[in-house]
């Protein structure tokens, strides 16, 4: 039976630097040096995130740098220790019953953390001696990962010289060494080259139909649109929108964003807008006006006709078809890479 990932009022705040791979959610904190006597800051890292991931499912968890994403699977691998709430993989509390948890679980970090003295094959090796793997079991596990990750020709050669993509690869596979249940996947697609995220895209397509349970931690759209199942997407510590790819972009109001720039934005001109056939919502952005409508560029010469009647000029115009950049603009009004 698969085995799924729950957590109930998730909260974790952050009265210290946190780990390299959650710091994000301190910049905009402002951690550094403190006065001294100065109380030490609360960095709010999750603020009540509950989640339900059904086993066998491909999950992503969606947002910039600093949502929380990388605090949440700190969390449910026992590397983070929540402040509040609950956090279960299958039936054990991640907390409570560590080991049954971990044996449970792989995971690949968002940084690389191989050993640079071991050789490709020695860490694997390792790695599945370290899960209980009968020797003749862990070198016939490991041929196959290296011989499906394309490492073969390297894989007695010490992992320091690894380009950045093969130390991806090998990291993957070393997460898959003992066969868990359930895969944790840290921005795996970060810096990577289109052949080898293809091929990792692969893989993990492969392992999940094998009834495994795969949740992805991305900033990547179209990551997040190709592999997932189910994604949420995900600011500031809690969920804010929750669905399949395709019913998070048909819940944008229109569909379609188109971001205008006039040569000013007087309120009659957001009337005009509003008045137009297609138009669902007029939104000020900064010196611009974001127009969520049901089509495209067949609303120009509308707008064009609007902006005369008011007299000002239309000098810039970006359209986007619905996709979860745009779902992530309308419910913060920034973009997901800021």
């Amino acid at each position: 039976m698969a085995v799924g990932i729950r957590t109930r009022d998730l909260r974790k705040v952050y009265t210290s630097p946190p780990p390299l791979a959650v710091r994000g959610a301190a910049l905009s904190g402002g951690f550094g040096k403190k006065p001294k006597g100065a109380k030490a800051p609360n960095v709010v890292a999750l603020d009540g995130l509950s989640l339900e991931v059904a086993g066998g499912e491909i999950f992503g968890l969606l947002g910039p740098n600093g949502a929380g994403k990388s605090t949440t699977v700190g969390i449910l691998t026992t590397r983070v220790r929540p402040s509040s709430g609950e956090a279960y993989i299958g039936e054990f509390d991640v907390w409570r019953q560590q080991v049954q948890a971990k044996r449970l679980i792989g995971v690949v970090q968002q940084r690389p953390n191989l050993d640079f003295s071991l050789t490709a094959r020695e860490i694997l090796l390792f790695h599945g001696a370290y899960f209980g793997m009968a020797s003749q079991e862990r070198h016939k596990r490991a041929n196959e990962l290296l011989e499906r990750f394309q490492l073969t020709p390297r894989a007695d050669d010490l992992t320091r010289g690894f380009s950045g993509g093969m130390m991806q690869r090998l990291s993957l596979a070393r997460a898959m060494m003992h066969d868990p249940q359930v895969l944790f996947l840290d921005e795996p697609s970060t810096g990577l080259d289109p052949q080898t995220r293809l091929l990792l895209w692969t893989i993990i397509r492969e392992y999940n139909a094998r009834g495994k349970t795969i949740l992805i931690t991305t900033h990547n759209m179209e990551e997040a649109d190709a592999l997932c199942n189910r994604l949420a997407i995900v600011d500031h510590g809690k969920v804010i929108a929750l669905g399949t790819p395709a019913e998070l972009k048909a819940s944008i109001p229109g569909g379609y964003l188109l971001q205008l720039r006039f040569s000013s934005a007087p309120p009659e001109l957001m009337e005009s807008l509003r008045r137009i056939s297609g138009i669902t919502e007029v939104r000020p952005n900064g010196e611009g006006i974001d127009v969520y409508a049901d089509r495209g560029g067949s609303l120009i010469s509308a707008i064009v006709a609007a902006a005369a009647e008011s007299s000002v000029e239309l000098r810039d115009v970006h359209i986007s078809e619905p996709s979860l950049e745009n779902l992530f603009l309308h419910h913060t009004g920034r973009s997901l890479r800021q």
